[in-house]
């Protein structure tokens, strides 16, 4: 006759098969829950250390709504308009003057969207009059096609003499 396995001893080896597996899926789950605060904790952090300068990265400089940044657009003139470095040397203060304007608009809330547009418009074009002073027939030619196609880009984006969310177009 065969020996029988002792009553105790299946079960006992299924009980310990099944504790460990219950442990292991409480630690899975421990570890899993572990990460998803550990992210979502890391997602706040981050979230709460960015910089908020009024400038945002892109082409128009820190947020869109804050005007284009002065360095950025030299460089793009630069590049675009050939411009030496006396032309540079004339061209940095009026951006630098324009997008301190800008900010200041910006951050005015007595205006009115109106009266806001209208002086960010009056800005633009006074810096474009004096910037054109400081450069060629050739490179004025040019500066002033750029800004045909941002004024065509503009009317087709919805706003009339605006980039996105009503900041100024970059020159």
């Amino acid at each position: 006759m065969p020996a029988t396995p002792h009553p105790g001893a299946g079960s006992k080896k299924q009980q310990e098969e099944v504790q460990r597996t219950t442990m292991r899926n409480k630690i899975f789950a421990i570890a899993l829950g572990g990460l998803l605060a550990f992210g979502a904790s890391a997602a706040l952090y981050a979230q709460d250390q960015a910089p908020d300068n009024g400038q945002q990265q892109g082409q128009w400089g820190q947020g869109h709504r804050r005007g284009p940044n002065a360095d950025r657009q030299l460089e793009h003139l630069t590049r675009t308009l050939n411009l030496s470095a006396d032309q540079q040397s004339q061209i940095k203060p009026l951006l630098m003057d324009r997008q301190q304007k800008m900010q200041a608009l910006w951050q005015d809330q007595s205006l009115s969207p109106q009266d806001r547009r209208s002086k960010m418009m009056a800005i633009r074009q006074d810096t474009n009059t004096k910037l054109e002073a400081a450069l060629n027939d050739q490179q004025k030619q040019q500066f002033e096609a750029m800004q045909a196609k941002m004024q065509q880009h503009r009317h087709q984006m919805g706003g009339d003499n605006q980039a996105p969310n009503g900041a100024e177009q970059p020159q």
